[in-house]
């Protein structure tokens, strides 16, 4: 049974995250701060006590934005002890993912937070506290589910141009927009190689049927992808003529 704080300052963001915790079987108990100084008090006398203490904290549900010490820095700060407890964001703001999992955190909830999503988050929590892992069904090859304020929608690998790296997460473009995924681009470039995507750079991952052009210029390779011009690096770009030349010719 996982130990949490739930830390926000606005109450009623506050009171449906506790509401959605208690709910949870995995969750033992759950306590609320209405700020990171008052999380950090609390941190501390969990650490204080012990892993098997009566106060100890196994996980923290942290909202970024938040007067004075935010969630971030707080975040930051507990990286200095020796066994501090998971963190888990609670936002917002879509922004902040690449530097929270900087911080190591478990995981990235967007506001509102829906209880599906939440309990994927505890599972991620107690399978790294070492509880046995919940079965999950294997995800459709066609699609990829990404989060957008809230809502999972299912975005079809067949209408993504170009995918970059943003640190352990990865954006995916297509003609209607784009979508932040937690999945490295070195996982995606594997995943994908076989439906014709191919990497030209160390921050993208491009679909071969979604280039419109191949650009030189005195010495340099870019692709035009989803109307927005891409440099290739040299390492990539003899592979990404090939495999233009076998596609047209093929």
């Amino acid at each position: 049974m996982l130990r949490a704080l739930a830390v926000d300052d606005e109450r009623p963001s506050l009171e449906e995250l506790l509401y959605l915790l208690h709910a949870d079987p995995r969750i033992g108990s759950v306590e609320g701060a209405g700020d990171a100084t008052e999380a950090l008090r609390r941190i501390t006398r969990a650490l204080e006590s012990g892993p098997d203490g009566p106060d100890a904290v196994d996980v923290v549900f942290l909202d970024v934005q938040m007067p004075g010490l935010d969630g971030l820095e707080l975040a930051r700060l507990l990286t200095g002890f020796t066994h501090p407890p998971l963190v888990v964001f609670v936002t917002a703001h879509e922004d902040f993912a690449v530097r929270a999992f900087d911080l190591k955190a478990v995981d990235y909830l967007l506001k509102p937070v829906r209880k599906e999503r939440l309990a994927e988050a505890v599972r991620r929590v107690a399978e790294v506290r070492g509880a046995p892992p919940i079965p999950v069904h294997e995800p459709d090859p066609d699609q990829l589910p990404v989060e957008l304020g809230g809502v999972t929608r299912f975005v079809a690998v067949d209408d993504i141009t170009h995918v970059e790296a943003q640190g352990d997460y990865a954006r995916l473009h297509t003609d209607r927009g784009s979508h932040l995924v937690r999945i490295p681009l070195s996982t995606l470039e594997d995943r994908w190689r076989s439906r014709g995507f191919v990497r030209i750079h160390r921050r993208h991952l491009v679909a071969l049927r979604h280039i419109g052009e191949l650009r030189l210029d005195a010495g340099t390779v870019s692709v035009l992808v989803g109307g927005e011009e891409l440099q290739v690096s040299r390492r990539h770009a003899r592979e990404l003529r090939d495999l233009l030349m076998r596609r047209t010719t093929g």
